[in-house]
């Protein structure tokens, strides 16, 4: 029997990585300060790996977000599967003219004959007062892009096998991991997660709660305060937000005709907003309530520790979504 051993998002990540470049020679990582030389990045995602594999593979590269991403679809369409890292996901702005118009769209402008499969990875969460310009989630950009892979892994184990399934997809793929979450060990079984595949997290029967990355253990936990008043709250982790799971999803806000979609990103045209409207599109007629929204404010993630607090959703906010929605 394999052993199963619990380790953080950081370390889950480091072993996919790892994992992928010991079978794959054609797997490439590169990005600022990826090297063992600079300790393998700010959070050591990839500590080690270049010690490993040599700096040919794992190439530590100038502070500029274009030359990454320009790099890594050169290579991609060259015949290597790079992964490339964005250290935040605000800094994904400066590269996007090339993510948007260049890796997502050869596939389509190639008549299908040019795919770039390759793997953008990034770091976003709020909660340590880093402003405005560090801790947006900005998926719904992205989802909204077709050709272009969305993936938000709430679990180390989920990270694992969602990054062994990314950097073998034969497109891009964006990869957002959270910060806060970065640390909390948990059990990995190194096994291939499927991308476009969600995960009922909790079983319940009076709401279903969809949600992903850290919005997952936030709707967790409320989910067991609820229980202890006999409300029963079933959790859906989205895992891949874009192509997301609509057969999930659907056939959990059937089983309990109510909906809430909880995102960090700001409320205003989130993916939440594509998600309810399915769901009202499709279960209209089943639904016992209209489906609810919990996002971020309409607003710069603040640097005030007060007002961050206030900004993003918490679980006391995600549970007067769920209390409303079953008034």
């Amino acid at each position: 029997m394999t052993e199963i051993k619990k380790m953080t998002i950081v370390e889950a990540i480091n072993l996919a990585l790892h994992d992928a470049m010991a079978a794959d020679p054609t797997v490439l990582v590169l990005g600022e300060e990826v090297g063992d030389v600079q300790e393998g990045g700010v959070m050591g995602v990839t500590k080690g790996l270049s010690t490993k594999f040599g700096e040919d593979r794992v190439k530590s590269t100038p502070i500029s977000e274009q030359a990454i991403i320009g790099a890594a679809i050169g290579a991609a369409v060259g015949g290597y599967k790079p992964v490339a890292e964005i250290m935040l996901m605000n800094f994904i702005t400066v590269p996007m003219d090339m993510i948007v118009n260049h890796a997502a769209k050869l596939r389509f402008m190639s008549g299908g004959q040019t795919g770039v499969p390759m793997v953008i990875r990034t770091m976003t969460g709020s909660g340590f007062s880093t402003g405005g310009q560090h801790s947006d989630y900005l998926e719904a950009w992205f989802a909204h892009t077709a050709g272009i892979k969305v993936v938000a892994p709430s679990t180390p184990d989920d990270a694992y096998g969602l990054m062994r399934s990314a950097i073998d997809d034969p497109d891009p793929v964006l990869f957002i991991e959270n910060l806060p979450s970065y640390w909390t060990p948990a059990p990995v079984t190194k096994q291939i997660i499927p991308i476009g595949k969600a995960k009922v997290a909790r079983e319940g029967n009076h709401i279903s709660i969809i949600a992903h990355s850290l919005m997952v253990t936030h709707s967790l936990a409320v989910a067991e305060k609820l229980a202890a008043d006999g409300i029963s709250v079933e959790v859906v982790d989205l895992r891949t937000i874009a192509p997301w799971d609509r057969e999930t999803v659907l056939a959990s806000v059937r089983k309990t005709g109510r909906a809430v979609i909880v995102h960090e990103a700001v409320k205003q045209f989130g993916i939440g907003a594509e998600i309810a409207s399915v769901i009202t599109e499709e279960l209209w007629g089943t639904l016992k309530r209209p489906v609810r929204r919990v996002g971020a404010a309409y607003s710069a993630v603040p640097f005030s520790k007060p007002l961050e607090q206030a900004h993003a959703p918490t679980p006391d906010s995600i549970a007067d979504a769920v209390k409303a929605a079953l008034a």
